[in-house]
């Protein structure tokens, strides 16, 4: 299993980014991906997940109405609108079987992990 993350990089107050984890080695119509995002200073927190298996798309209540996660094909995006500077950190791609979990503390639910992409957002 491999994960591929893609897209962070530089934005100002309210811009826009769209990541991209592209996996192998799994069938995305039984897997969960999910982003999650380490903020210094804090734990390491699941804000988004899909799983075709689970019901479609998850957010944590600090991203909903936000960030928009979709599949394609292998890929799972995460479009980012309305970025704010709390939201600089670096995002990872994760995989597990099945059933998406979110939020803090979840990092031991997935088993597979892609390298993280740094978001940086500007005040």
């Amino acid at each position: 299993v491999q994960l591929q993350a893609s897209g962070g990089g530089l934005v100002n107050n309210g811009g826009s980014l769209e990541l991209s984890c592209t996996t192998s080695g799994l069938n995305l119509d039984y897997y969960a991906i999910v982003w999650s995002r380490q903020i210094p200073g804090k734990e390491r927190e699941g804000v988004s997940c899909y799983s075709s298996a689970d019901g479609g798309a998850h957010y944590s209540n600090s991203v909903k109405g936000r960030f928009t996660i979709s599949r394609a094909e292998n890929t799972v995006h995460l479009q980012m609108n309305s970025l704010k500077p709390e939201d600089t950190g670096v995002y990872y791609c994760a995989t597990k079987f099945f059933q998406c979990k979110i939020g803090a503390g979840t990092d031991h639910e997935y088993p597979y992990w892609g390298q993280g992409t740094q978001v940086t957002v500007s005040s």
